[in-house]
Formats: C-alpha cells, sequence, structure tokens
C-alpha cells in the first residue's frame, strides 16, 4: 500500500461551488495545514464547505521562500492541501516547485482529479481534442513573436489562457501569424452565470470582443491546428507513395513534453493569475 501523502493538490471550483468534489472535501478537512495561492479567496471557500483550517499564503511570490519552511514542517509528519483561487494547482498556478522538492525528498504527492478550465473550453470549441497541445499564458514580452511563430506549423488545436485586457491584441496577433481565417474560440467566465463561448476566425473575433466595451471574466482560447503542416523531412515521398498508414517512429519524442497531452493521458486530470 502507498504511503499516504504529505502534500495534496486539490482542485478547486473554477466559478460554481457545486463543481467541488467529495474527495477534495474530505482532503481539505483532514490536511493540518491548507496552502492557499489567495488565503482571502480559499477562506471563503473553506467557509461555505463548514471546515475550519489554517491557512497559508503560498503563490508565485514567495513560493522560493516559503518552499524550504514547507518541506521541514512536511518532514515532520504534517499532511497539507494545495489549492489555487481556481482549478488545479500547478497549471499556470503555483505548486511545480514544491511538488518537486517534495518527490526530491521521498515525500508523497498525490494530485486529486478536478475542475480545471482548459477541458470544457476545448470541448466546446468543436475543434479536435483528440490531440491538443496546452499553451498556458503566452509571454508578456520578451519571446512572444519567437513562440507564435513556433506555432505556425502546429496540426494539433491550441490552448492558451488570456487575461481579458489582452485578449484583443493576442487576438490580432495570433490572426496575423497563423491566418485571418484560423478558426478559433473564446470561453470565459466557464461554469459561472455569464458564461460565453464566442467561436469564428481569429479575424472576426478579434473584431468581436475588439468592439465591446469591457470583457470581464477569465479568458481560454482555443485555436484549430494547421491543416496543412509543413511535411517532416524524408516524409513527403513516401506519403506519396499512399503509405499513411506507416507509423512515424519520430512522433514518439513527443511524449516528452509535458504540456502535451492525448487521449491516453486521461485515464486517472485555472486557473491562474496572470
Amino acid at each position: 500500500m502507498p504511503d499516504a501523502p504529505a502534500l495534496t493538490l486539490v482542485p478547486t471550483p473554477i466559478g460554481n461551488l457545486e463543481d467541488i468534489t467529495l474527495r477534495a472535501i474530505r482532503v481539505l478537512g483532514e490536511a493540518d495545514l491548507v496552502l492557499a495561492e489567495d488565503t482571502r479567496v480559499s477562506g471563503r471557500l473553506l467557509q461555505h464547505l463548514g471546515l475550519k483550517k489554517p491557512l497559508l499564503s503560498y503563490h508565485l511570490h514567495n513560493e522560493h521562500q516559503q518552499v524550504p519552511r514547507l518541506l521541514e514542517r512536511l518532514e515532520k509528519g504534517e499532511k497539507m492541501a494545495l489549492v489555487s483561487d481556481a482549478g488545479t494547482p500547478g497549471i499556470s498556478d503555483p505548486g511545480f516547485l514544491l511538488v518537486r522538492e517534495c518527490l526530491a525528498r521521498g515525500l508523497a504527492v498525490e494530485c486529486l482529479p478536478g475542475p480545471t478550465a482548459l477541458v470544457p473550453a476545448l470541448l466546446k470549441s468543436g475543434f479536435g481534442a483528440e490531440r491538443f497541445t496546452f499553451e498556458g499564458f503566452l509571454p508578456v514580452k520578451k519571446g512572444r513573436q519567437t513562440r507564435l511563430l513556433e506555432l505556425v506549423p502546429e496540426p494539433r488545436t491550441m490552448i492558451f489562457y488570456e487575461s481579458p485586457h489582452r485578449l484583443v491584441k493576442t487576438l490580432g496577433q495570433l490572426a496575423e501569424v497563423l491566418g485571418a481565417q484560423r478558426p478559433a474560440s473564446v470561453s470565459r467566465e466557464l461554469t459561472k452565470l455569464f458564461e460565453e463561448t464566442v467561436t469564428g476566425t481569429l479575424a472576426s473575433l478579434a473584431a468581436d470582443f475588439g468592439a465591446r466595451a469591457a470583457i470581464k471574466g477569465e479568458i481560454v482560447l482555443v485555436v484549430a491546428g494547421n491543416p496543412t503542416p509543413p511535411a517532416r523531412p524524408g516524409k513527403a515521398s513516401r506519403y506519396a507513395r499512399g503509405e499513411e498508414d506507416e507509423v512515424d517512429d519520430s512522433l514518439g519524442n513527443e511524449a516528452n513534453n509535458p504540456n502535451e497531452f492525448g487521449p491516453d493521458d486521461f485515464e486517472s486530470d485555472e486557473f491562474g493569475e496572470d
């Protein structure tokens, strides 16, 4: 039987509080300490669940200072639950650093399945979900144009998180680089009262949201992959002979990218501040 986890990553609702799982409630109730991205937000959730637990702030700006102290406490036997403001910790939210250091010290880590914004947005887009790549937030300044150009040949559906005040700019840049007529969808306020998903082309979405007086809510942008990506070196002639069913072993390296998912990844699962 595996060791009881010292640290458990607990997904929390991205909007609708009914999306909390029974297991998540139990784990939060059993934890000695809840690590929270914003203690005010998580405090309200615990209050809604009728739980009284000590909370400790753990976010992008203090995680490097907090990790050594937390490891010391975890090694003494404390059980901790890590939550973000919404969604699954570690996906465009703090969590990776603490998980990595726990594993390096032999401390057991568990991650519960639960809410995340990228999957509902992907499925509501109507684009191919058999293979997709999660890009998270694009670089704000340095490296942004380089990253956009790298996405031009990407054949898989692409998923991005974006802030409301940068959405129109991002749509315009994607239209310029990937093509104005590339199919895309914008989902915002997922699971909330004013949930909305708009599907169109990158150009039409840029015009739609650019004409709005204000854009509110967390944004998930889904873009269809390139339907005619450049042929891989040495493969074009083989395909021309009609040997489409031959296995391309070179694709196996893609499994090494932790941000890329296929259907097999869902046998066992933000939202983040930017």
